[in-house]
């Protein structure tokens, strides 16, 4: 009974050591998109940066009506900025859709950090795409705040995506950004 229990824990280590390594492999060869968002070009540079040591796509995220410095003060209740981040419902129109979705396993999504969040665009775009089934990466700039109460949020209501933690990138350099991308990998 004890040799049957030994062979029996042996063959199951060397299944799940199977899987892990086939994970391991695939995640290298895993095609990468870094989708992002950036209202005055911040968020923009990391995200190139990304792109530059990940080999992956890059695809901008952009409203159809552009931001205006009008519409980012958020200093003003009544900007356009304020009035949809203080609705979880307000979804901002995209002015078009990436294609080949079924192509990527990774997809980096970068945004600026708008009242501790992601901009409701953001939203707008997890749900014209299908990202089921895809590795989601978060990323984010800041003036101020962090990105996990954004990442937690995200998680919240998109449960069914498959997240990764995310990480708030205001100096990124390439040392450290191919560090990251290989402990994804």
């Amino acid at each position: 009974m004890n040799r049957f229990l030994l062979l029996l824990t042996a063959v199951c280590t060397a299944c799940i050591s199977a899987c892990a390594q086939d994970k391991k492999e695939n995640m290298k060869t895993a095609k990468v998109l870094v989708a992002y968002f950036s209202a005055t070009g911040t968020t923009a540079k990391v995200a190139h940066e990304i792109v530059a040591v990940s080999k992956g796509d890059i695809y901008e995220i952009v409203p159809e009506k552009p931001y205006t410095d009008a519409d980012l003060n958020w200093n003003d209740k009544k900007s356009r900025s304020s009035v949809e981040m203080d609705d979880s419902k307000a979804r901002p129109t995209l002015k078009g859709q990436k294609e080949n979705m079924n192509d990527y396993d990774i997809v980096f999504i970068g945004y600026p950090i708008w009242w501790n969040l992601a901009p409701r665009i953001i939203n707008t775009f997890i749900e014209k795409h299908d990202l089921e089934g895809k590795v989601l990466v978060p990323f984010a700039t800041s003036g101020g705040s962090g990105i996990n109460n954004s990442v937690n949020v995200l998680k919240k209501t998109y449960p069914d995506l498959k997240w990764e933690n995310g990480r708030l990138l205001n100096s990124a350099n390439r040392k450290m950004l191919q560090g990251w991308i290989d402990d994804l990998k």
